[in-house]
């Protein structure tokens, strides 16, 4: 791929942005843990030919998922690539493989668990891939949220969505509450089936892709969506704002996509004459009411790869795969949104030395970081998750 003649500029580097591919630390977002073995040294040359081995060694009893904002290096190893649902369900496709090495964060982890046979273990090779969304929304606020709800007398007529990038905790109290999980993709199908369902939404943990899609998709005004702040009492509403609100978003948002500005958006229309503005529905409503294109991962890959020669592109997505798709396309003029580097800090944990160990502790017998989900959250999460499956 480095041979590949690319019109593609890396974009700066800045102390802000950076924890650049796993230096340093994010604490909002890392859970804190060591590696509880010894890892290979990045620096080791022969880290790819450990990894080759090890995949080989283990055969069919492994199965490696790689997320699309993982980097190159973690990617090449992966039997299958795409976003987290995705990912999951082609886990439950493999029932015959033994070990599921999840190269990605901890919700995803903990979803491949929850849809996969008892038999299989979910391994995901760094415990501190962590997830600052999903990190957002615990499941003891969010009931207390539930409990206000109650007192007012609206949690009958609320339905509880959360998008798939939560916890396994907050995707059981949604299926206990009788509610739905969305992608970014089917956000709209399950708003709409919430809808019939009762006349109020309780949207998790991503305010701005609940906010996006019923303003942008289904023609609600900014003034239905209310924005409830867990920090708060009674989340910084008033009764009445809570029992007027037909969207009650919850205040998360994604580290990486809410980077993203209008300014950024002005400042790439002026330097490049014709470019394309496509962004990911976790953006601020203002970047995504002034981009071209809007759509989840799969939707900007697909539109990537259709767009024709010499166009140029302005992504507003992670990093590793804006890189990776300019790379893929060096006839087109694909470039980062931001100015400055933007990696998923968290996603970026999960490097080679990471995979290498990982892989070489199941040839020799011991099977590291295995996530499990509760089997009551467990059952309440599928159900959750089976109504997603089941939408229109």
């Amino acid at each position: 791929m480095a041979d590949v003649t690319s019109t593609w500029t890396e974009p700066s580097n800045t102390a802000t942005a950076l924890l650049l591919l796993g230096r340093g630390s994010d604490p909002a977002s890392e859970r804190g843990v060591d590696c509880p073995g010894e890892l290979p040294a990045p620096s080791d040359p022969n880290l790819v030919a450990r990894a080759t081995a090890a995949k080989a060694a283990l055969g069919d009893r492994v199965f490696v998922l790689g997320h699309h904002y993982q980097r190159d290096e973690v990617i090449q190893f992966a039997d299958v690539t795409g976003d987290s649902f995705k990912l999951a369900q082609q886990a439950a496709a493999r029932p015959d493989a033994e070990f599921i090495v999840f190269c990605g964060v901890h919700f995803m982890a903990e979803s491949a668990d929850i849809l996969t046979t008892p038999a299989q273990q979910v391994i995901l090779p760094d415990l501190a891939a962590g997830c600052s969304m999903a990190d957002m929304a615990v499941l003891g606020q969010v009931q207390t949220a539930w409990e206000h709800f109650e007192d007012l007398g609206i949690a009958g007529e609320t339905v509880p969505v959360t998008y798939m990038n939560s916890s396994a905790d907050i995707k059981g109290f949604v299926g206990r509450n009788e509610g739905v999980v969305c992608t970014s993709s089917n956000a709209k199908r399950a708003l709409d089936w919430s809808f019939e369902q009762g006349s109020k939404v309780f949207f998790l943990p991503d305010q701005h892709l609940g906010r996006n899609t019923a303003v942008l998709e289904m023609g609600f005004d900014l003034d239905d969506c209310v924005l409830y702040d867990p920090h708060k009492p009674q989340g910084g509403l008033t009764d009445e704002q809570l029992r007027n609100a037909r969207m009650i978003l919850w205040r998360g948002h994604c580290s990486v996509h809410g980077r993203f500005t209008l300014d950024s958006v002005n400042d790439v229309r002026e330097r490049v004459p014709g470019v394309n503005v496509l962004v990911h529905p976790e953006c601020r409503h203002d970047v995504v009411q002034a981009a071209d294109y809007v759509g989840s991962t799969e939707y900007i890959i697909k539109a990537l790869d259709a767009a024709p020669a010499g166009s140029a592109w302005a992504v507003g997505t992670e990093l590793n795969l804006v890189r990776r798709m300019a790379l893929a396309h060096p006839d087109k003029q694909i470039m980062f949104l931001d100015k400055t580097v933007c990696y998923c800090s968290t996603m970026n944990r999960i490097d080679l030395p990471h995979l290498v160990w990982t892989l070489e502790e199941l040839v020799a017998g011991r099977v590291p970081n295995v996530i499990t989900v509760d089997e009551e959250t467990a059952k309440h999460a599928r159900v959750a998750l089976d109504q997603m499956l089941a939408l229109p």
